[in-house]
């Protein structure tokens, strides 16, 4: 997945029509394009910045059906989420994983109350069921979650649900997607929407963020999938259009194991105000959230509120005997959920599910808002049938349920004890750079794994243009130590310029870029 080739398929294409064009490189974009592409239709998606910049990157790093829509009563939509949970597990084994979950119990109540709850979890996810559920005592609560509050604990409940890395999977789509014909662009924005005589939506106008150039791209459908951006392709469409998403900011800190060693996971149902939180283990740290805020103004980068901050860390000593600090966090991320504003009108709005929107335009403009991580797939499998029903595109069937996802290889092959299994198959090419240059074996950082040979891989293979895509989203350093890849920032950006063929101004210039974002990710100052 080279950027130049991806290009060169829009430039061959300058006088042709795309079957589907996708706005929006995150989730439910990159899921589109599969579908699409898998499908036949000849595809093309265009992403502004770099796959997964935004939302899809800054997930609680699980694949669950939604242990709380099942307490608000929305069985429908746990059915469908734990489905794909399952789908997900088989069709990226490399990836998606089981995660075994224990709530602790402070009331005496709590024990049988999750516990039917989790049975019922268990029986709506069928024969993709991860596990059954069940009921433990005080002692073996201790040994599953060591540094949990021993005082007042009753015992515990177990489950299980599905746990991934989200911007590897987003770029193992985009991968798959490339694999199946379609033609995926990173940096390349889309500045405005062609209409014909008629008014229908015929193209979109795009402009390569990278060397400047401009395109005009005709297609039968355009899809916006921007998520909490949607609004701004909308208002392309239709300037006086109402406001369709409206952004919730969550966050999470990422602390060292030894705040909860071991491989199980904490969560806590029901914290001081209602919100659920989560403790889980995410290569080799801890991964805790999140929060829920409504914010006025989506941002690609954006930032922790100072109350945010202060609920995680007293809600995580609330529950676990060595208390985090500020000065304990190695890495904080903010990310921001387009929620679907609620449809008054009816009208041109459809609502697959309560998780997710399908809006359709007077003009023929396709709009998906809603949705997470987990249901990505059914979320593209509507979207394109949305095309079909609509008479934009010829009518074929969905082939992504038994989809193998670029990388997959059989589960008992996964060497998680390693910090490449997340490459999959591709593992052995990876390796073969290090054997064929040694300098590629050594590492970036001396406390983490990650080598040059991943950097070099990313530029060639990973479609990566700029240090914060290697750092933030294709190795996940900047997420797990903040410190750490601003300290190995200068020698990715030389690797990288190798690569590409880049002068010492754009290391000079990238590295300075990147530091300056990083510190964002900081609690105390570096």
């Amino acid at each position: 997945m080279k950027r130049t080739e991806q290009l060169s398929k829009l430039s061959n294409s300058t006088n042709n029509e795309w079957d589907v064009i996708i706005i929006g490189g995150g989730s439910s974009g990159l899921g589109a394009a599969v579908d699409a592409a898998t499908r036949g239709y000849k595809t093309i998606l265009f992403e502004a910045h770099d796959f997964a910049k935004a939302t899809s990157s800054r997930s609680t790093k699980l694949l669950h059906g939604g242990v709380r829509y099942l307490a608000q009563g929305d069985i429908a939509l746990v059915k469908e989420a734990l489905r794909e949970r399952g789908l997900l597990e088989k069709n990226a084994s490399h990836l998606a994983k089981k995660q075994v979950f224990v709530i602790p119990n402070y009331k005496w109540i709590d024990g049988p109350f999750y516990t039917i709850g989790l049975k019922i979890y268990d029986m709506l996810s069928k024969k993709l069921s991860l596990g059954k559920s069940e009921h433990i005592n005080k002692k073996k609560t201790l040994e599953m979650l060591p540094t949990v509050e021993p005082k007042g604990l009753h015992g515990g409940v177990i489950y299980y649900d599905g746990q991934f890395d989200d911007s590897r999977m987003a770029v193992n789509l985009a991968q798959t997607a490339v694999d199946h014909g379609g033609a995926i662009i990173n940096y390349m924005k889309v500045t405005g929407l062609l209409k014909d005589n008629e008014n229908q939506i015929c193209g979109v106008k795009v402009k390569d963020e990278i060397h400047g150039t401009e395109y005009e791209v005709k297609g039968k459908v355009v899809l916006n999938a921007t998520g909490v951006f949607t609004n701004e392709i909308l208002n392309m469409n239709d300037p006086n259009h109402k406001k369709t998403v409206v952004p919730s900011q969550g966050i999470h800190l990422v602390l060292d194991k030894s705040f909860l060693p071991g491989d199980n996971a904490l969560m806590i149902p029901k914290t001081s105000d209602g919100r659920v939180l989560f403790a889980v283990p995410w290569h080799n740290r801890l991964v805790v959230g999140t929060t829920d805020v409504l914010v006025e103004n989506p941002s690609l980068e954006p930032r922790a509120l100072e109350k945010e901050i202060e609920f995680v860390l007293a809600t995580a000593s609330q529950y676990l005997t060595k208390k985090p600090t500020r000065a304990d966090v190695l890495s904080i991320y903010a990310g921001q959920r387009p929620l679907a504003a609620p449809d008054k009108d009816g009208g041109s709005t459809k609502e697959v599910s309560r998780n997710h929107k399908i809006l359709v335009s007077d003009t023929g403009l396709l709009s998906i808002i809603g949705g997470k991580w987990t249901t990505f797939r059914q979320m593209a499998e509507d979207f394109i049938d949305k095309a079909i029903t609509i008479g934009k595109i010829p009518s074929r069937p969905c082939k992504t349920v038994n989809l193998s996802i670029h990388g997959n290889i059989p589960a008992e092959q996964v060497d998680r004890s390693k910090h490449d299994y997340i490459y999959g198959s591709d593992i052995p090419e990876i390796k073969k750079l290090e054997q064929e240059n040694p300098e590629f074996a050594e590492k970036l950082h001396p406390s983490h794994a990650y080598t040059k040979a991943e950097v070099v891989w990313a530029v060639r293979k990973e479609m990566a243009e700029k240090v914060e895509d290697v750092l933030a989203r294709r190795v996940r350093l900047l997420f797990v130590d903040a410190r750490a890849s601003i300290d190995c920032a200068q020698s990715v950006a030389e690797i990288m310029a190798k690569e590409l063929g880049y002068d010492n101004d754009w290391v000079t210039k990238e590295v300075q870029e990147f530091k300056e974002l990083a510190k964002g990710y900081l609690l105390v100052n570096y």
